[in-house]
């Protein structure tokens, strides 16, 4: 909960030092311009921040069928597309402490209840059971950084990094890769929120695979917004 405190500050903070013209611009999620993919960020924290927007969105979303995932950030962008930007980033200033709050609210009991499949990346082509408390402990907090990494790409402008927070969450991002695929390998990650792992027996037989690249770049080949060859194929829902 401390990093989905911090995360929805960076995230606040990233808005306020965009240009006038950096809303309109395009990112990686063909659906949603900067603007857009803000609208559902604060969506998104607004249902973890109510219990009876949470429902509303839900109601909403399944009303509207098809892949429940898209149907309901369909629903939490609309809801916002007609603010601007300064009233976005009031309405994400006041929202986020709450939806840290919220999150940290949720009894034990309702984060081991099970969830509908949810898809591991942004294709939905790969679904797979979830506990509530997955969601609610992790990928709500990957999800304000995964998408403050797409607008800084989107925008031109530098992600703020630091080991103690993107670091950690990086970290939790890399054990939970390695789990997945389950194989010998070492990892080096570059930059401020980078490290160096060593999964399982590498040395002697030559087999095990070993990869460097950036730390955020690495993140963003795992959610499937980039190509990823050998162990960089296994997914990670953000």
């Amino acid at each position: 909960m401390r990093l989905a405190v911090d995360e929805y500050d960076r995230f606040v903070e990233q808005l306020r030092g965009l240009a006038p013209a950096d809303w309109a611009k395009p990112t990686v999620c063909a659906a949603w311009d900067v603007h857009g993919m803000v609208c559902h960020c604060l969506g998104m924290a607004e249902m973890a921040a109510s219990v009876p927007e949470q429902l509303r969105q839900t109601r909403a979303a399944k009303k509207r069928g098809g892949l429940f995932i898209d149907a309901l950030t369909a629903v939490q962008t609309e809801k916002h597309l007609h603010r601007s930007p300064a009233e976005l980033i009031a309405l994400f200033a006041e929202v986020g402490p709450k939806a840290a709050a919220g999150r940290r609210r949720t009894p034990g009991l309702v984060r081991h209840l099970p969830m509908p499949d949810q898809p591991v990346d942004e294709t939905g082509n790969e679904m797979e059971k979830w506990r509530l408390g997955f969601l609610i402990d992790v990928v709500l907090t990957r999800d304000p950084w995964m998408h403050r990494s797409d607008i800084a790409v989107a925008t031109g402008r530098d992600m703020v990094l630091t080991p103690g927070h993107d670091g950690v969450l990086v970290a939790d991002v890399v054990a939970e890769w390695a789990g997945r695929h389950g194989q010998p390998c070492t990892l080096t990650l570059t930059g401020p929120a980078g490290g160096t792992w060593t999964f399982g027996p590498t040395g002697g037989g030559g087999g095990s695979a070993a990869y460097e690249l950036d730390a955020v770049d690495f993140c963003r080949i795992l959610s499937g917004r980039g190509p990823g060859d050998g162990l960089l194929a296994t997914r990670v829902p953000f």
